[in-house]
């Protein structure tokens, strides 16, 4: 298990979209083994080291991701805050991932800009984990929450899950419905105010992939009927108006006695951190797992990192891109601090952001 390769034709994880359910098999057998025998990894990544570069604030995944690598036998170096970085002198994103990627086997990015991930990939000989970019996705989150659940449940499938809070800008949750549809009869309650619904393109793709959900706001009636509940906070970094974000901060924050109603054995999840949407009351109760989340989330990385460590350094691909194409309008997205990355050329009259995902008129 420890040399085994799950990931045959990947180099880089920045999202979920190739993941298979074989792939996810064979990870998560290795996340078991490491768990039940940690000896067996402490010299796995002897020699190797892993980059993180934090564009944005983290305590889970960075720390994560640390003791990961550490727990193989391999070293890390990294930021956690731009400013101390050749960023603020104007340096490009392309120009910053060729550096760190020189003295480093693996790059964990995380970045607020939507994308981000996708273009240090374009950049790097090396393999790229996106650790979350902006308000799009979250991959090892994901991956930390499919351990969580398989671990406290035994299989994942046939279960209804709802996801609740921040569906707009909410990366982990975009992430798990897209990890979801790997497995049987899963089905979902999209459990949001209006202006915090699942984007039209995540929607969208749920649609494509014949995914079951329910677009709701009624927080209450739906926890008997939940099998996962998994929680996000409001994220007050993603808003442009202070005034908006108070006013919807509070908008559901659950407490123990809204679980009087729910299923004995359903799990409350939730990535963390936590900004009041659970009420302290319920740390106690035996469904709330979200800190176990956290430790399987470092045990789930180390599988990952397995897969990544030890591949060569290979240069990227010639790019292609059209410099005539038309651009991306989202202000989230990296194309508009990094002005040089170009969209892949299409001949519909609308294409999809190659970084972000969004629509292009």
């Amino acid at each position: 298990m420890c040399g085994e390769r799950i990931m045959n034709d990947v180099r880089h994880l920045i999202g979920l979209d190739e993941m298979t359910k074989q792939w996810w098999d064979a990870l998560y057998s290795r996340c078991c083994d490491i768990i039940a025998n940690p000896s067996d990894y402490t010299e796995s990544c002897r020699g190797k080291v892993l980059a993180t570069m934090f564009f944005e604030p983290s305590t889970r995944t960075s720390f994560s991701f640390q003791s990961a690598v550490q727990r193989l036998g391999g070293g890390t170096f990294g930021f956690s805050d731009p400013l101390g970085t050749s960023v603020t002198k104007g340096e490009t994103l392309a120009d910053t991932i060729r550096i760190v990627a020189s003295y480093a086997d693996t790059v964990v990015i995380r970045s607020p800009q939507e994308g981000s991930a996708a273009a240090a990939a374009l950049y790097s000989d090396v393999p790229v984990i996106n650790a979350g970019d902006g308000g799009h996705f979250h991959p090892t989150q994901t991956l930390a929450d499919l351990a969580t659940i398989a671990r406290k449940r035994g299989s994942i499938g046939d279960i209804r899950v709802g996801l609740c809070g921040d569906l707009k800008y909410g990366r982990t949750v975009h992430s798990i419905v897209e990890a979801l549809a790997l497995f049987p009869g899963v089905s979902f309650d999209l459990i949001s105010p209006q202006e915090l619904r699942m984007p039209d393109y995540v929607l969208k793709q749920m649609r494509l992939r014949g995914q079951d959900f329910t677009e709701t706001e009624r927080f209450e009636e739906s926890i008997p009927k939940l099998d996962i509940l998994y929680m996000t906070r409001i994220q007050r970094e993603r808003f442009h108006s202070s005034a908006e974000y108070r006013r919807l901060k509070g908008v559901f924050v659950l407490k123990k006695s809204l679980l009087k109603n729910a299923k004995r054995d359903m799990l409350i999840l939730h990535p963390l951190p936590r900004y009041g949407e659970i009420d302290p009351e319920v740390d106690s109760d035996p469904r709330a797992v979200y800190f176990e989340q956290a430790r399987f989330g470092m045990f789930i990385r180390m599988a990952l990192l397995l897969d990544f460590m030890h591949l060569p350094k290979l240069p990227p691909p010639p790019l292609a891109g059209d410099k005539d194409s038309p651009k991306c309008q989202n202000p989230a997205c990296v194309t508009q601090t990094e002005a040089y990355l170009t969209q892949l050329s299409s001949g519909s009259s609308s294409i999809r952001c190659r970084f972000c995902d969004k629509e292009i008129e």
